[in-house]
């Protein structure tokens, strides 16, 4: 079977993507083939100028629109929320910061699960009403050694890993797109929950961990790692792939699924426990003040 590529992606004039993180690396690689592909693509963006100037990069048969969103305040998720229109086919919730010092968010989150996991938690739900197709939240194969601590999600007792505190985050977002996705089911949601990871991807998370680890993984990036063109495949396939099943977690095919062409893949035993996709669901509700509706439909 012949592998899939971006140029496998269907005609996307008249649908609406939200890609968050679009100004740089995966995130701008897959709104670069969604334009292409002609379609409305909302660059969701810390810094304006940062997204103009790559609006303009990736400009193409599609249209794009850069409206600003930091995932680490709560209340310019919000904002962002109420001051899209809608409807969104797809929201791919691709923005993240990895192993970065301990700081805390503007709502006193630890800033990797408050960037990675809850502000994306938050949008999610908040935008959920205008979704009509499918949610896409990015994972990592670091979700492997994740742990989630639901007494401690942020990391106020134990004592700060930087490389712990990323694998937790990156579980929690891949246990999310299960949970959204058994919800959408048992509410016979016409939508879809998809995961995705990239393997290893050369971008600019590399760069600010802030140690000489930055150092290690640059050299790492030249010799093994794929570029981000690359990486944002899996989130191609998951975000347009027209029968993909709800569930699906995509990666690349290739040996420890580091790079390689996108296919499903499967993730780890703890990642699928429902007792703690469900209780993390309930904590990052109370937490961000945000609980996701689920309209029921007509699933196909």
């Amino acid at each position: 079977m012949t592998a899939w590529t971006p140029a496998d992606i269907g005609d996307q004039s008249g649908r609406t993507f939200v890609v968050t993180g679009a100004n740089s690396g995966i995130g701008l690689e897959a709104s670069r083939e969604l334009v292409r592909a002609g379609a409305r693509v909302v660059l969701a963006v810390r810094d304006t100028e940062k997204g103009e100037q790559a609006a303009a990069e990736i400009a193409g048969r599609g249209t794009t629109e850069v409206r600003r969103l930091d995932l680490a305040d709560l209340s310019s998720v919000r904002a962002f929320a109420a001051d899209l229109e809608g409807p969104v086919d797809v929201l791919i919730n691709n923005a993240g910061l990895m192993a970065v010092p301990e700081r805390r968010t503007a709502d006193g989150f630890e800033m990797q699960i408050g960037t990675n996991f809850l502000g994306h938690f938050a949008l999610t739900g908040l935008l959920l009403d205008v979704v009509t197709d499918r949610v896409v939240t990015l994972s990592s194969v670091a979700h492997r050694v994740g742990k989630i601590d639901l007494a401690d999600l942020n990391w106020r007792r134990r004592r700060y890993q930087r490389w712990l505190a990323y694998g937790q985050s990156k579980l929690a977002d891949l246990m999310f797109a299960y949970e959204l996705e058994h919800r959408f089911v048992a509410a016979g949601s016409p939508l879809r929950s998809m995961a995705a990871h990239p393997g290893y991807s050369a971008t600019n998370l590399q760069s600010r961990t802030e140690s000489v680890q930055d150092l290690a993984m640059g050299v790492f990036n030249k010799i093994v790692a794929q570029g981000p063109a690359g990486g944002a495949q899996p989130t191609l396939y998951a975000a347009t792939v027209p029968d993909l099943p709800g569930g699906t977690y995509v990666g690349p095919s290739g040996f420890q699924e580091i790079s390689g062409p996108p296919v499903p893949v499967g993730s780890t035993v703890a990642s699928h426990d429902r007792a703690t996709q469900a209780a993390l669901w309930d904590l990052a509700a109370e937490l961000t003040g945000v609980t996701p509706h689920i309209r029921a439909g007509a699933r196909s």
